[in-house]
């Protein structure tokens, strides 16, 4: 099920408070009295989806009416899916309609430059959800008014381990007087299988949801009444705050080929039924250093003893793990029996994490054990090959150069093998790990930190578990069809599905016909299929399922995300002319993408612009956001929803050196100072230190990471639990002096510190708790540590540990470590203002038991 920041999220109108969020609370049940006595009131909003054919295109309007005597700012907040592109959004005031316009990045950015240069102050906008990203716009009111906001996004539902999934996130914040959603799905192929979960569902809501449905279509309203979202007849307060998911899937046969013609486009759907699994050799690269000790290398077990329960009785495996050296399981591929799949869980419930993060060795020892196994004719005829990679820090050790890494693993693997390459949490480069994988054949996924991280890497391998297919190629007669997206894929797995669309030529034939090529385990097959044009053009003419040129405009979706892809891994030649044809697309379909940007007026007088451009997946916390380049007040605030106005790059802090981005978690979770006090301190922490050699004295030449040529803002990552999204941001850029990046007087927590524009990086950083008053100070020379009056330094070592007892907690018993234990803390899940002191030997010691106590 997924978890309650996933999807969409529609949180259309909240007010902005005055003051700085450093200054606000931000428990999740104390909400600002701003907005609990502010005047803008949603007395309407809508949401319209349309899924023809997978193609989804929804319309998000939202009413507002400004019912004080004062001008207020009502904002316009919105979390779409990552992989939708908005086409179009308008605000209509005072009868008067301000438009979005799409343009060149380059042309908005000018825009965007020429109000910075006029003296204007610029803001980035930022928020994050683990599938979604944040639109955000905020509009005066005058008092009385009435605001018309209205968005439109369109994305390709991908059929995701045999459903596909639309996720609606509804969070209004007060009661709707006008609330209703409608969700037209129209299937040709038929719809097998629907059904809608919520988050908040209640009896009473139950009244308010209609399904209807024949054997091609299907409408879902939600509609409830006022009462209806009343938490409680005594309460003004709202129910509706969570996910809203509608799941389906379609009719499929043997052939398990659609395809489907609209407008003089077409899409061929692609997922054949009864199909056997191909045999797979998998080798599992797992990340044991430093930094993925504590609850990841902890869901790490978890998960990769589930993964190992999996394997197909005709499958072969085995394990590499790495830290500053690679270590293999055993000499070659075992069979997955009984067997040696226990005895591979044994060892694997062992690992534990310390060192470095030597990524290229692990990779070519994956590799030699394939090539080892083929020569040696171990590997079953036409199986599949696979490598899985698990890695949550940038390489340290060894071949340290990421495009050194990239090339020795493409000419290791030399097309013959799949890499799938899984980020755990932010500290890894997104961009080197998708790189490497999409050059070798398969993907690359990131992995949350978060209580379900065991849960996303069992549900990742279940999409690559069973491989039905080898070279897939699609064929169509070059006289009937032009400008086809990819047609030749490495493998098909089940659960899922593979699209191909394209234009028909003006003389087409009256029947569309096509062959699917592809290898079976013993077997070569081909999938032959055929479409009359003129029935299918007639089956999409219901205006009510049907939004106009919906095929084309699938076609041109599709077509751009793949552009897209191919850039990560072309050469610069090749990308530029991939980025051209997809801009060009992207402008003639009015398509939000990573190459365009949308400049959104407002009145004379307000904000004259706000510039919104598609975020690109990478490090750093910005990495899944809409960016908004404002001309205005950049005073950050603090919503019900969460915090607003976040903007930066990734700040540096330690040793003289290059380092990775400075990380720090909420101090009710934990305090993470990640990569910026390597293996020095325990604070309360969950430890997820790395020891890299990035630390005075111990780092040696040739294994420090080349910078990036371009520095990009500066990333302190924040994450948030309970709230609406996942991370906070903090904007560093104007900052003069010491900045106090987070804090709460009611818990007594509080991090200030200060940053060096000019050197992209920190110069100190501190924490302070203040019952009991304990302070952790870290600058580029030393880590001060005073408590109790008494001020402790440490210089930076490679294996120095300090046990540090938050809030006076003193364990029960000792541990049986020949060193002092590492301590940290945890929220109890027992209590909301309860926290558990987890206590555990340093690395390399034997692990037993941690001591576990409460704390309050």
């Amino acid at each position: 099920m997924p978890s309650p920041r996933d999807g969409p999220y529609l949180s259309p109108i909240l007010p902005a408070p005055a003051g700085s969020w450093g200054e606000s609370s931000w428990n999740n049940q104390t909400i600002p009295p701003s907005l609990v006595q502010n005047d803008i009131n949603i007395y309407s909003l809508t949401v319209d989806s349309k899924v023809s054919s997978r193609f989804a295109h929804t319309v998000v309007t939202s009413r507002v009416v400004n019912k004080g005597s004062a001008v207020q700012e009502a904002t316009f907040q919105m979390e779409l899916p990552k992989k939708a592109f908005i086409t179009n959004f308008s605000m209509i005031i005072d009868g008067v309609t301000y438009p979005g316009n799409i343009k060149e990045k380059a042309a908005a950015q000018e825009q965007y430059s020429a109000a910075v240069a006029r003296g204007e102050s610029a803001g980035l906008v930022r928020a994050t959800g683990r599938k979604t990203e944040q639109f955000q716009v905020a509009v005066s009111v005058a008092p009385a008014a009435k605001v018309t906001f209205e968005l439109v996004y369109e994305e390709l539902l991908a059929r995701h381990l045999g459903v596909y999934e639309l996720l609606l996130k509804i969070q209004p914040q007060q009661l709707v007087k006008h609330l209703q959603m409608d969700i037209h799905i129209f299937e040709p192929q038929g719809i097998s299988f629907l059904e809608t979960e919520s988050t908040f569902m209640t009896n009473e809501l139950a009244e308010a949801l209609t399904i209807s449905q024949n054997k091609t279509k299907a409408h879902i309203r939600f509609k409830p009444t006022l009462s209806q979202q009343q938490k409680s007849p005594e309460q003004q307060e709202t129910v509706l705050d969570g996910n809203f998911i509608v799941r389906y899937d379609v009719n499929r046969t043997v052939t398990g080929g659609s395809i489907q013609i609209e407008n003089g486009y077409f899409v061929h759907y692609f997922a054949p039924e009864g199909l056997s699994a191909i045999p797979k050799n998998v080798i599992f690269v797992i990340d044991t250093s430093g930094s993925m000790r504590g609850r990841k290398i902890q869901q790490t077990r978890e998960a990769l003893i589930k993964i190992l329960g999996d394997l197909g009785s005709r499958d072969q495996f085995n394990l590499v793990s790495f830290s500053g050296e690679a270590t293999q399981w055993k000499k070659g591929l075992l069979p997955a029996s009984a067997e040696n799949v226990e005895e591979a869980k044994s060892y694997a419930a062992k690992i534990h994490a310390q060192g470095g993060t030597n990524i290229n060795d692990a990779m070519l020892m994956a590799v030699q054990l394939l090539e080892r196994a083929n020569r040696e004719e171990l590997l079953p005829a036409r199986s599949v090959t696979l490598i899985i990679l698990l890695t949550d820090g940038d390489p340290t050790v060894g071949e340290t150069n990421p495009s050194k890494i990239q090339k020795n693993v493409r000419e290791a693997i030399d097309g013959q093998h799949s890499l799938f390459c899984l980020g755990f949490g932010f500290d890894v480069s997104y961009a080197f790990l998708e790189k490497m994988a999409l050059e070798n054949g398969g993907l690359a996924r990131r992995i949350y930190e978060d209580s379900d991280s065991a849960l996303q890497l069992e549900d990742f391998y279940q999409e690559v578990a069973n491989p039905l297919l080898r070279l897939v190629a699609f064929e169509y007669p070059s006289n009937a069809v032009e400008a086809v997206t990819q047609d030749n894929f490495r493998l098909f797995f089940k659960g899922s599905e593979l699209v191909v669309a394209g234009k028909l030529r003006d003389q087409s034939p009256d029947v569309l016909s096509a062959k699917v090529r592809g290898q079976l385990h013993m077997e070569n097959v081909t999938f032959v299929m055929e479409s009359r044009v003129a029935e299918q053009e007639a089956e999409f003419l219901s205006p009510k399922y049907i939004f106009h040129s919906f095929m084309e405009r699938l076609w041109a979706y599709l077509t751009i995300q793949q552009l897209l892809a191919q850039t990560v891994s072309a050469s610069d030649a090749e990308k530029k002319a991939l980025e051209a044809r997809a801009l060009s697309l992207s402008l003639n379909y009015s398509f939000v993408t990573p190459l365009t940007s949308m400049v959104i007026t407002k009145p004379e007088g307000q904000e004259q612009s706000q510039v919104a451009e598609k975020p690109v997946e990478n490090g750093g916390c910005g990495h899944s956001s809409f960016q908004f380049h404002s001309v205005g007040d950049r005073t950050s605030r603090l919503t019900a929803q969460g915090f607003e106005k976040m903007s930066y790059l990734p700040p540096r802090l330690g040793p003289p050196g290059p380092l990775q981005p400075t990380r720090f978690s909420h101090p009710f979770s934990r305090i993470t100072l990640d990569r910026v006090l390597p293996e020095v301190l325990s604070v309360p922490d969950e430890t997820s230190h790395d020891m890299d050699s990035r630390i005075i004295g111990t780092a040696r030449p040739e294994t420090i990471p080349v910078v990036p040529a371009r520095i990009q803002a500066p990333s302190v990552i924040l994450p948030l639990p309970g709230q609406s999204v996942d991370q906070l941001c903090v904007d560093l850029k104007h900052s003069q002096g010491p900045v106090k990046l987070l804090s709460d007087p009611g818990q007594g927590v509080e991090v200030t510190g200060h940053y060096e524009r000019e050197k992209a990086r920190f110069s100190w950083i501190e924490v302070t708790f203040k019952h009991p008053p304990l302070q952790v100070r870290a600058s580029l020379e030393h880590i001060v540590v005073i408590r109790n009056r008494q001020s402790s330094a440490y210089k930076w070592k490679e294996t120095l540990y300090s046990t540090v007892y938050p809030l006076g907690a003193v364990p029960s018993k000792p541990l049986a470590c020949a060193e002092s234990p590492v301590c940290s803390l945890s929220p109890s899940p027992s209590a909301e203002t309860g926290f558990h002191l987890i206590c555990e030997c340093a690395p390399g010691e034997p692990e037993g038991s941690p001591e576990k106590l409460p704390v309050s």
